[in-house]
């Protein structure tokens, strides 16, 4: 079974905004933030139906990450 080094807590993510380059900062999987449930469902089913075709077949976690300063959002997949 994979799990997410950064879910999990073994490991940060630390990536610069491209449009600013300030730190960029965590806000979780991306699936979480899809309806009052998702955080609730199963992580593989909700990799089948999230928009990133290739997440569950490749085993990567989909993260959203937010600049606080200029508040650019991107997503990066982490491999598990």
């Amino acid at each position: 079974m994979a799990f997410c080094p950064i879910c999990n807590g073994f490991e940060e993510i630390k990536i610069a905004c491209s449009s600013c380059g300030n730190a960029l900062m965590d806000n979780g999987r991306i699936m979480d933030y899809y309806d009052d449930y998702s955080p609730y469902m199963p992580i593989d089913q909700m990799k089948m139906e999230d928009g990133y075709p290739a997440d569950y077949e490749n085993r990567e976690c989909p993260h959203l990450l937010k600049c606080a300063v200029c508040g650019m959002n991107v997503v990066r997949l982490i491999k598990e």
